[in-house]
């Protein structure tokens, strides 16, 4: 058995590895081997690559820690059942680090009912970060309307734009090596060459 654990913010300005330290305390209380998955993705998006490698590498009885549901989904509800029955099928255990009465594994009846009210728990949990979420963006936009402000995006470095092409037009370098010269992101070297 191998504890899975999954970290998450939202943007690469947020610290994703925040819980990690409480997270590995919390999976020895378990087992001594764990796995750590860090990501930095949006909680709205069920197509997460650390989410997917973590259910591609998971093996039957492992267990999935989380920090809470927030981290773990901001889903719709018919996107956050594609993702529950992801972990289901390949049978991993789901323990919320403050959700309790998922950290304790029972047997029989008793272990029958914990568990139905963990499932829908979990899925209450689940909807509340969604409508949090929702709220929240909701908020954003109403303030910025109010204010006048209107968003124009992130403007494009020109300078870092031209040496790209300059590099490009040279032809003796790999886009992945212009894109460390420059000091950019390799994606920006493609949109930049596709110019």
């Amino acid at each position: 058995m191998t504890i899975r654990i999954y970290v998450r913010a939202s943007t690469k300005d947020q610290d994703a590895e925040r819980a990690l330290n409480d997270l590995i305390q919390i999976s020895r209380s378990y087992d001594d081997q764990y796995s750590t998955y860090i990501e930095n993705y949006s909680g709205t998006k069920l197509e997460r690559p650390v989410l997917n490698q973590l259910l591609t590498e998971a093996n039957r009885g492992d267990i999935l820690l989380v920090e809470s549901v927030d981290r773990l989904s901001r889903l719709s509800q018919d996107d956050f059942a594609i993702l529950k029955n992801k972990i289901k099928a390949k049978g991993l255990r789901l323990i919320v680090a403050d959700l309790p009465t998922t950290h304790t594994i029972n047997d029989g009846m008793t272990g029958e009912i914990l568990n139905v009210i963990n499932a829908m728990l979990i899925d209450l949990l689940a909807t509340m970060a969604k409508l949090d979420n929702d709220k929240r963006k909701e908020r954003i936009k109403q303030g910025l309307a109010r204010s006048g402000y209107i968003p124009t995006g992130k403007k494009a470095n020109t300078a870092k734009h031209e040496r790209i092409t300059q590099l490009l037009q040279a032809g003796n370098m790999t886009k992945e090596e212009i894109a460390k010269a420059v000091g950019v992101g390799i994606a920006t070297v493609y949109r930049v060459a596709k110019m």
